[in-house]
């Protein structure tokens, strides 16, 4: 099942969107906007109105309408929808918003600064009847979907395995984080394998560390073995100061099952050693970001739930913090003790009256995550 959201026939014109947050990633989410024949963007809205005037420059439309307040643009320019690219401390207060304001939201990963704020905002896009979806762009891969479909003829999957090994030298905050891999870059590999498995995670247990030659001040490396609810097992590891030989950023995989094995270099097409499956190969969900917006504009239009609504992309995050929690404590981490943390931090935080009424509505997190909330059903028409 699937939490029901308002959608917007399409009347053959492009979705107006107003898109929030004009740094680097913000510049290149105007440009995907710009060159996509799905949506117009109408308007540009950061806290600098400098920045998002010389972005709208850079465009080459210096007229375009720009503002500090989203809601207040958004009704301004006759805006249908919100993409949110915003750094993650403002992920909740943007998306809390327009979700608010009536508005369809595609946001920048992750969700939110925390699970807890992501139970917030799933509780919000409920309660408003409005699409929350995160752009987890890696899903985004057509070599990916193809991984999928060759580890159909493997029988059983038992175990997936990613391996990152990358040696960027970003600078600024990135150097200064506590678990720069786990938390800058990990969510990638695992919403990854839990496409890749239909599955989501039950437990981890999670080592970081930090080479004597990292750059970094917080460990830039970690292994984690997650146990999932189908009773695989997904290993992860990697690190963000391995010169030499380095992986793809979207990982090397190994997909291992009863009758084979499907291998995926995350640039090249995968490679499966048992008999491969009829049909003409994967479909195509786009590449990354331009994916992302194809899939968000198809689900607003049409009410199809699209990959990264929030309730089910919570649980990406979820898998972030509870390997941190694993490694800072040495023990296996429980994902639905994470999640019921979370949930009384969420409880405690909320200050909208009726975000809090629906979080209290809830029977269990990891049923409403998956679509088992009394809101649960058809699509809303508006």
């Amino acid at each position: 099942m699937s939490t029901p959201f308002a959608t917007i026939p399409d009347d053959g014109t492009p979705l107006r969107v107003v898109v929030v947050g004009a740094g680097g990633m913000g510049r290149a989410w105007l440009r995907t906007v710009e060159s996509s024949p799905l949506v117009e963007l109408a308007g540009i809205v950061d806290l600098d109105l400098a920045t998002a005037s010389e972005a709208a420059v850079s465009l080459g439309r210096p007229d375009l309408p720009v503002g500090a307040g989203t809601a207040a643009l958004a009704s301004d320019v006759g805006a249908q929808a919100v993409i949110n690219v915003t750094v993650p401390a403002a992920h909740h207060p943007v998306t809390t918003e327009a979700l608010a304001a009536g508005l369809p939201v595609l946001g920048e990963k992750p969700v939110a600064s925390s699970v807890a704020q992501g139970l917030s905002l799933a509780a919000a896009a409920e309660l408003h009847g409005q699409l929350f979806m995160v752009s987890q762009s890696r899903r985004y891969n057509r070599q990916l979907f193809e991984a999928k479909r060759l580890s159909g003829s493997l029988g059983a999957v038992g175990i997936v395995s990613a391996e990152f090994f990358k040696a960027p030298h970003f600078g600024g905050f990135r150097d200064a984080m506590d678990h720069p891999l786990l938390l800058d870059m990990a969510i990638h590999q695992f919403d990854m394998a839990r496409f890749l498995l239909d599955a989501d995670p039950v437990s981890v247990f999670c080592e970081e560390y930090n080479p004597s030659w990292s750059w970094y001040r917080g460990d830039a490396g970690a292994t984690a073995v997650f146990e999932m609810t189908g009773g695989e097992r997904f290993v992860f590891n990697g690190s963000w100061c391995s010169p030499g030989q380095e992986t793809s950023w979207n990982a090397s995989w190994r997909i291992s099952g009863e009758h084979g094995t499907v291998m995926w270099d995350g640039d090249n097409e995968p490679v499966s050693s048992a008999a491969i499956p009829l049909g003409s190969g994967a479909s195509d969900p786009g590449q990354e970001i331009a994916g992302s917006l194809r899939d968000f504009v198809s689900a607003v239009r049409t009410g199809s739930t699209p990959m990264g609504q929030v309730h089910q992309n919570i649980m990406s995050l979820a898998m972030v913090e509870s390997a941190i929690l694993s490694a800072s404590t040495g023990a296996r981490a429980s994902v639905d003790a994470l999640l019921e943390d979370s949930y009384q931090q969420a409880l405690l935080a909320e200050r909208d009256p009726a975000v809090l009424e629906v979080l209290k509505s809830w029977t269990s997190v990891r049923s409403a995550l998956s679509g088992g909330s009394a809101l649960a059903g058809e699509g809303i028409r508006r």
